[in-house]
């Protein structure tokens, strides 16, 4: 699905956020309805480390925010989406330019509307990897994120 103005606007404003900007990743790409992100991690001055490959925190610094966006978006304000649980497996230095992929179905925004249909909450867990242009994985990160249904007044 190609970008919209409104998810190309995001991008944009996710590239120029300083907290994500730090990182030294990039979005390149957020499908109009959010179930699709992708990033860009480059070896760089901002993201070498003192052995000379990607610096851990900016491994996990350039995926952290995008399930609990991506759900926060595709769910909408009837949902409290929060961050619960994370896990980075390092497994190779990274010494090129990486890259993520993030995606969630409709069968698990389906999954998610009957766990919470009762007014519970659900922990989901998402996986993604960073990997290098031949796509061997560099990390493997493990988010878990707590989803509820928003409290009517």
């Amino acid at each position: 699905m190609p970008e919209s103005s409104s998810s190309r606007l995001v991008r944009w404003k996710f590239n120029l956020f300083p907290a994500y900007r730090g990182t030294g990743a990039r979005v390149t790409y957020i499908a109009a309805d959010f179930r699709e992100v992708r990033i860009r991690l480059p070896l760089s001055w901002r993201t070498r480390n003192v052995v000379g490959t990607i610096f851990g925190g900016s491994l996990y610094g350039a995926v952290d925010p995008m399930f609990m966006i991506m759900l926060i978006r595709i769910l909408g304000p009837d949902y409290v989406v929060w961050d619960k649980v994370a896990t980075i497996r390092f497994r190779k230095p990274g010494r090129t330019t990486l890259y993520a992929t993030f995606m969630i179905g409709e069968a698990e925004v389906d999954a998610i509307r009957a766990a919470t249909a009762d007014d519970h909450s659900a922990d989901r867990t998402y996986h993604v990897d960073l990997v290098d242009a031949a796509g061997a994985v560099h990390a493997a990160v493990e988010k878990v994120i707590y989803v509820k249904r928003a409290a009517k007044p």
